[in-house]
């Protein structure tokens, strides 16, 4: 599409154009239903049918194994930070926390309200402009569990590799970049992941529990607060979000045809490579934020000599068609956010803009 934007959102973000297309072609009529998706009963079978191979595409795409329940459940991440300490602390052991930035410290923040809190490592004397290596980790032997977030949207930071924690659970949040690249289900003890980001639109949220993590919480939890109650039932206990659901199947799908996470894997490190030559590369008039070493595939983060220089680049890219490239507001400075569905045209159009705008101001 001609004026299609060049989509950087960080979240709700880009969709893939195919996946858009589909639904608009079946968004009255559901394949000779005679009506929309949207308007069926989540019990009948025409929407279970598209619920249960969301489920199955997911599993084959993630490598889920046997003893792992998908689980498909609403309001985001943030509730998430609730839930996990809900259903897996218990008296007199710690809920251990990996703290690298702001979506680690909402994560802190709830679990408190529910658990004693140990911080196993933080980065915040480095303006969690990194990720802890493994052996800064400190564990408490009683730890319910240790949870991270596996790419910091605002920072720029994702974890290259996640930690052998033993006999720990490992908890991940993982919205912002679930299936961005392979993904070893078996290290976690718990996933959990708001799909609007990487996998559809908002609305949904993904969580995969290891089947032995779920089960009586050791403190009172409402009922639609318990995994317990959603793995019973499939998802299916009270009415799901049907439509993004749906709108994830359609995401799967659409991986799965591009090659797997395998292949989005080398796709997006071409994408994020593209941005960082230019940024290291430009002589100082882009400085990149993240650590090289901890530099995320998803969220590339940059800064130039003042405000006024990147107010300018704002206001001059929305001008070329680029959307969201606008840092988040408590940090300032620029982010690109490239997750799977960016096409590598976008980033190349970036990159190319990037350059001609240090030609002009540099």
């Amino acid at each position: 599409m001609a004026n299609r934007a060049y989509n950087f959102n960080a979240g709700p973000a880009a969709l893939p154009l195919e996946v858009l297309r589909q639904a608009q072609e079946q968004f009255v009529e559901f394949e000779g239903t005679g009506m929309s998706l949207m308007e069926m009963s989540h019990r009948g079978k025409v929407y279970e049918s598209v619920h249960y191979e969301a489920e199955k595409l997911l599993r084959e795409l993630a490598g889920i194994p046997d003893g792992y329940k998908v689980l498909f459940l609403q309001g985001g991440a943030s509730t998430q930070f609730a839930m996990v300490p809900m259903n897996l602390a218990a008296p007199g052991r710690k809920a251990a926390y990996v703290h690298t930035g702001a979506w680690a410290g909402k994560a802190i923040k709830e679990a408190k309200l529910f658990s004693e809190v140990a911080i196993a490592a933080s980065t915040e004397a480095d303006a969690f402009m990194r990720i802890p290596s493994a052996d800064e980790l400190n564990i408490p032997d009683n730890a319910a569990y240790l949870h991270l977030t596996s790419n910091e949207t605002i920072g720029g930071t994702q974890w290259a590799e996640y930690p052998d924690t033993g006999s720990v659970p490992l908890v991940a949040d993982m919205s912002s970049d679930i299936l961005c690249r392979p993904l070893n289900v078996s290290q976690f003890g718990l996933i959990y992941a708001g799909a609007q980001k990487n996998l559809g639109p908002s609305g949904v949220t993904i969580v995969i529990v290891r089947e032995d993590l779920i089960g009586q919480p050791a403190q009172p939890v409402p009922t639609m607060l318990q995994f317990a109650t959603h793995a019973k039932s499939d998802s299916l206990y009270n009415t799901p979000p049907t439509f993004a659901v749906y709108m994830v199947n359609l995401v799967l799908k659409w991986l799965k045809d591009k090659g797997g996470t395998a292949a989005m894997e080398r796709i997006n490190r071409e994408k994020a490579g593209l941005l960082y030559q230019e940024i290291d590369g430009s002589g100082g008039f882009y400085r990149g934020c993240a650590q090289a070493g901890s530099r995320s595939l998803m969220n590339v983060t940059f800064r130039m000599a003042n405000e006024e220089l990147e107010k300018q680049f704002v206001k001059e890219s929305e001008a070329a068609g680029f959307v969201g490239l606008k840092g988040h507001r408590d940090v300032g400075g620029l982010r690109a956010s490239i997750y799977n569905a960016v096409p590598l045209e976008s980033v190349q159009a970036l990159a190319s803009f990037m350059r001609d705008f240090k030609q002009r101001n540099g």
